[in-house]
């Protein structure tokens, strides 16, 4: 006998490689439908069953998939116990197990079995796939890995064999009557051996004289579950959102409104919209402040608190920026076994500590967790979670994927953790960018919040400034991920990642207060976020690092000492350099000594004069000199630049001006080979 099955889930797995026994790892089954067909490909049983989902829902992005909901499994669904019963009846008259892709299917299977049985009965049994290297070769379509041919879907394989394509895919029942139907034809044109299917020799023959042309269906009727699912959320569910634009209230009217989820070029190729563009919008608009949210990445703090300064020294309406970072949070950033970019989910920093906390989780995610996108994890987080508010991000937050992919009561558990991290800091995001997703998940989030007593924020997940700016930043995707921008917008081959429609501009205020009229506190509670931000100011003078100064150049003042070796190293130099030193050979490097203490780098000149020493003494091959450095004889006494400054008229001024002080800038060559050995010095 052999028994061909298939299933369909709340979604995929996090790691496909985990054991069966990884129950957190593999989804939960919702439906399953198999055939019991004997030798000669006769089928003697089939059956079909929805499971009744039992302390999990079925995700959105998984009802899209296989049309089924929750309300669906629940209404017409059989419990797991009664339906693990009558398959493992099925299978104990069973020789194979078939199926297209069966892996999957018995994982799936055996974590069920195991969670209720604590039991696999799957695990031994013979299994005979119809999607192997076998079947790419005989449909020989291209894009597999390494050069092969793919692996082909249950579709491809279908038209292969009979010429027309197969529609009924995400279907369990329509799934097995063609698995079925492409199983018996392999067998018909010879595709299976008869020491694959462990028969003797005569038994291809024989099947061959039963089935004289193309196998065929055995006309099962199939339910359409998209329908029936949408017939029931419909009566359930009627939309939130407002259908018409409606007066706003007193209360909205007066209410302050600001953007806290915006990119900008920083996140790299991702962005259209500049520093500038971001507070000159935002202050054009007349709002109080504006976030800066990059992807991982701070680069863009000091430009934006110093275009928000500019502005506010030139206008009375003055406007708080409130600077934060959307970070990619997985499980654990130091593991790189498989890929796992994590959730987005916003951080916004209250004050400067807050600031800092974010500056070190960003260094993290780069230097420690990198792997295909900066990471954190939960342990970073809770490390550095102080002057920090939390909101819980896009489709891709932690709590929206999981109410998506997994269900309520994962997000909901999620939830509880990152309100035991934040508290009051912790905010409930809702988004309406006219998406089925998000009108999907938005009364999940919308219950949450009551529930669990957490604040409702309103934001627009901005990417551009204008509308009309949708296009280019389209191509600018396109750009980053090597894609035409004919190739479809979508998920798998063939398809490019792209927004789903222009509505991640930078709405206006009477905008977004339109789009959230039914929900007035996603729109009035901002007004209590932005009065916990500080405004700080990231501007301080450089910092160097300090020099270890010899102990006879004694001085209570550090710069002193920094000061009297300088001027020590320089007259030692000047020594090798000229010889006996003129009078105008002395006043030029004490002037520029002088202008050097005075602007407060003497340790500057000691630590690049010593590397390039350590460089010379290791091999390493070193530039004359370049640009403005090449003006300043002390450089030329302690060996930094090899060209004479007096002796060529070259100024001083041009490098380091007394009048006009700034960081001094020495331009360096060193030899392709060395480069690595100096930075490692440093």
């Amino acid at each position: 006998m052999y028994l061909i099955f298939d299933t369909e889930t709340t979604g995929l797995p996090k790691r496909w490689g985990a054991p069966v026994s990884d129950l957190d790892n593999w989804p939960r089954c919702v439906q399953i439908a198999w055939q019991l067909h004997d030798e000669m490909g006769a089928c003697v049983d089939h059956q079909d069953y929805l499971i009744v989902p039992e302390g999990f829902n079925i995700p959105f992005d998984a009802e899209k998939i296989h049309g089924i909901s929750t309300e669906l499994a629940q209404t017409k669904g059989t419990p797991l116990v009664d339906v693990l019963d009558a398959f493992s009846e099925a299978l104990s008259k069973a020789k194979f197990v078939v199926g297209q892709n069966v892996g999957f299917d018995l994982n799936i299977m055996g974590a069920e079995y195991l969670r209720i049985q604590g039991i696999n009965p799957l695990e031994g049994k013979a299994i005979l796939d119809t999607c192997t290297e076998d079947t790419a070769s005989m449909c020989k379509i291209p894009g597999g890995r390494g050069g092969k041919f793919k692996l082909p879907t249950l579709t491809e394989l279908h038209h292969f064999l009979f010429g027309v394509p197969f529609n009924e895919a995400h279907n369990a029942t329509a799934d097995v009557e063609a698995t079925a139907r492409c199983f018996f034809e392999l067998i018909r044109t010879g595709q299976f051996s008869d020491k694959q299917l462990k028969v003797d020799k005569d038994y291809l023959e024989r099947f061959k004289s039963v089935h004289l042309a193309a196998v065929d269906n055995i006309g099962l009727k199939h339910v359409n579950l998209q329908k029936a699912s949408a017939d029931i959320v419909k009566a359930q569910n009627e939309p939130i959102a407002p259908s018409k634009k409606a007066a706003l209230s007193t209360v909205l009217t007066e209410a302050p409104f600001a953007h806290l989820h915006n990119h900008t070029q920083f996140s790299i190729l991702q962005s259209t919209t500049s520093i500038d563009d971001l507070v000159k919008t935002a202050a054009a608009m007349a709002m109080p402040a504006v976030a800066l949210t990059d992807h991982a990445n701070m680069m863009g703090a000091f430009h934006f608190v110093k275009a928000i300064q500019k502005h506010n020294q030139s206008s009375e309406n003055q406007l708080k920026g409130i600077l934060g970072c959307e970070f990619q949070v997985c499980e654990n950033h130091l593991d790189k076994t498989f890929k796992d970019n994590g959730y987005q989910v916003v951080f916004l920093a209250k004050n400067k500590i807050g600031y800092k906390n974010l500056s070190k989780m960003s260094s993290i995610g780069f230097t420690q967790g990198f792997y295909y996108v900066p990471r954190i994890d939960k342990d970073i987080i809770e490390r550095y979670k102080e002057g920090i508010i939390v909101l819980t991000g896009n489709l891709y937050g932690e709590v929206p994927s999981k109410l998506l992919n997994l269900g309520e009561n994962q997000a909901e558990e999620a939830l509880l953790w990152w309100k035991s991290q934040f508290g009051d800091d912790l905010y409930i995001e809702l988004m309406r960018h006219g998406q089925e997703d998000e009108d999907r998940i938005n009364p999940s989030l919308i219950q949450l919040s009551k529930t669990h007593d957490i604040k409702l924020i309103a934001t627009n997940n901005t990417y551009y400034t204008k509308k009309d700016d949708a296009n280019a930043h389209d191509i600018l995707l396109c750009v980053k991920d090597g894609e035409k921008q004919q190739t479809p917008i979508g998920r798998g081959r063939g398809y490019r990642y792209g927004l789903d429609n222009q509505e991640y501009y930078f709405k206006s205020s009477d905008e977004m207060k339109q789009l959230f009229i039914d929900i007035p506190e996603a729109i009035t509670n901002i007004a209590e976020l932005l009065d916990k931000i500080e405004p700080f100011d990231l501007a301080r003078n450089v910092l160097l690092p300090k020099f270890e100064i010899p102990a006879e150049f004694v001085s209570e003042n550090p710069d002193d000492r920094e000061n009297a070796y300088l001027k020590h190293l320089t007259f030692q130099g000047a020594q090798l350099r000229y010889g006996d030193l003129s009078p105008e050979i002395e006043e030029r490097l004490n002037f520029e000594l002088a202008t050097i203490a005075n602007t407060g780098y003497p340790g500057y000149f000691l630590i690049v004069a010593d590397f390039i020493r350590a460089a010379r003494e290791m091999g390493v091959s070193v530039g004359p000199g370049r640009g403005s450095a090449a003006g300043s004889a002390v450089a030329y006494c302690l060996k930094i630049t090899n060209i004479d400054p007096i002796q060529y008229n070259l100024l001083f001024e041009r490098f380091l001006n007394p009048d006009r002080i700034s960081m001094p800038d020495i331009d360096i060559d060193f030899d392709d080979e060395g480069r690595s050995k100096v930075i490692d010095y440093v």
